[in-house]
């Protein structure tokens, strides 16, 4: 553990000098770059010099435990370094697993309505709502892509991007199959009903993480429909754009332009495309999804909404919380972080 933290510690320094160069700050790609790397490095480094410090001081401590006058200030000093170095340590240990090379991106979530019909559209829609909260609080940016309404409300489909810091970091564990149990606007008897809608979290994909052909693209433009005003509505500027290889369409008709919505829709493309090879490279290595909180996929049902008993249950852990209200408002904190203490837990154990 000394050896790798002695390593970050060099190039966190590394990083510091490099960035103090004239020739570095003119080059906005490079600092940008290197600030990333060395803002991933800090959380460690700091530790690090607070676990030297504390060594330091434990062996300060040794040395006054050997005068009979200091003693007893001595052994308290000794005792709260103690506590403190095993602190640290179990702090380092979680600080120095490998990490997610995705956590630090943005995200495009798409959510689906899917079993339940118009329920589940509108469920769709309030778990939408959702997470535009929780962004909100994070002090993260929501931007709509494509958006599919429900007949009766909701979406049957939505794409949207959240951009900020470590998005996908929290945002990954959200993938999967959520369900509702409650008595629907429609439901006439009164009689509870389940409905599911599926959200995928897709890290969004720079140019160089992915290559899409010019050939392997159908583009089609058409008009779009829904809000978006008279001009959006009566010229052709929605794009719908088909990788034909994979048989991957994208749409997206919530700009003004058509290109603005093709630069969309790439982005949404490649993500999906980028998520798909990453699944082909775990299945081929035998492994999970890269969170080992379940697998990420859309059939894997990992969370219910119950509005009767004002309950949400995470069934990957086994977490519930009686504050449904709070957590449609946004109020996520606890369960994602529950879930990444276990997830650390797992990676601890090796598992």
């Amino acid at each position: 553990m000394i050896e790798r933290l002695q390593a970050i510690e060099k190039r966190y320094l590394e990083l510091q000098d490099e960035l103090m160069r004239p020739e570095v700050c003119a080059d906005i790609k490079k600092i940008t770059a290197l600030n990333k790397e060395q803002a991933s490095l800090k959380e460690a480094y700091d530790a690090y010099l607070e676990y030297k410090k504390v060594l330091a001081s434990i062996d300060d401590a040794k040395e006054m435990l050997k005068d009979p006058e200091l003693g007893e200030l001595a052994k308290e000093e000794y005792d709260a370094s103690i506590q403190r170095k095993e602190e640290l340590e179990a702090n380092l240990e979680i600080l120095l697993l490998p990490k997610d090379p995705n956590d630090g991106k943005d995200v495009i979530v798409e959510i689906r309505g899917a079993a339940g019909g118009d329920e589940a559209n509108i469920f769709a829609g309030d778990l939408y709502r959702m997470y535009c909260y929780y962004a909100e609080k994070q002090g993260w940016k929501v931007e709509e892509i494509n958006a599919e309404e429900g007949t009766a409300g909701g979406y049957s489909q939505v794409e949207f991007r959240i951009k900020g810091d470590n998005v996908y970091s929290k945002m990954k564990y959200e993938s999967g199959s959520h369900r509702v149990q409650r008595v629907p606007a429609t439901e006439s008897q009164g009689r509870i009903q389940t409905s599911t809608a599926t959200v995928l979290v897709m890290p969004e994909v720079e140019d160089i993480d992915i290559e899409i052909k010019d050939s392997d693209l159908r583009i089609d433009v058409y008009c779009a429909s829904g809000h978006g005003g008279q001009g959006v509505n009566t010229t052709p500027s929605a794009v719908r754009i088909t990788h034909l290889p994979t048989n991957t369409v994208v749409t997206c008709q919530n700009q003004r332009s058509q290109i603005q919505n093709k630069a969309e829709a790439m982005q949404v493309l490649k993500a999906r495309l980028y998520e798909a090879e990453l699944e082909r490279q775990d299945e081929e290595l035998g492994k999970e999804r890269r969170s080992k909180i379940g697998t990420g996929d859309r059939s894997e049902k990992i969370r219910t909404y119950n509005y009767p008993q004002n309950r949400v249950t995470d069934h990957r852990i086994g977490y519930s919380t009686m504050q449904l209200g709070r957590v449609m408002d946004g109020d996520l904190d606890d369960i994602i972080e529950a879930l990444i203490t276990e997830d650390q837990a797992r990676k601890l154990k090796g598992e």
